[in-house]
């Protein structure tokens, strides 16, 4: 059953992949795919972020977007987080934008919760063919 939170953060998560993103990451493919993880998943994935955080529009798509992150880092969500990591950088997030945000959570969920992040960004980084600014010391 379809619910309204449900088709408003499908609805909302069109836009944010919309064709201009097309080439970039297929965020439906992704969605699809958490089914066989568990089959609420996508619901909830769909209407708690899209639905709830990405329709509230006193915040920029990329507030938005650090806000679900940070969110879902402190909930240890790692199969949501690499779709909001991808529509960060969809939205116009740069590595140094999501990783300040990232430690940022530090005090409140913990390094190893961060650090997971991090080799997640990393992954989704990789995937999408973006190379690491961060300079050797």
């Amino acid at each position: 059953m379809t619910t309204d939170r449900y088709q408003r953060g499908l609805d909302r998560m069109m836009e944010l992949v919309s064709t201009e993103h097309s080439n970039t990451f297929d965020h439906v493919k992704l969605l699809e795919s958490y089914a066989s993880l568990d089959s609420e998943l996508s619901d909830y994935i769909v209407s708690f972020a899209f639905g709830d955080i990405y329709s509230r529009t006193s915040l920029s798509q990329q507030e938005q977007t650090l806000v679900t992150i940070s969110t879902l880092v402190a909930l240890g969500t790692e199969p949501q987080l690499k779709l909001h990591i991808n529509t960060g950088f969809n939205v116009g997030l740069t590595q140094e934008k999501i990783v300040g945000a990232l430690i940022h959570c530090i005090p409140y969920v913990g390094f190893p919760r961060v650090l997971n992040a991090m080799t997640l960004l990393k992954a989704v980084m990789a995937e999408r063919g973006i190379t690491s600014t961060a300079q050797p010391q």
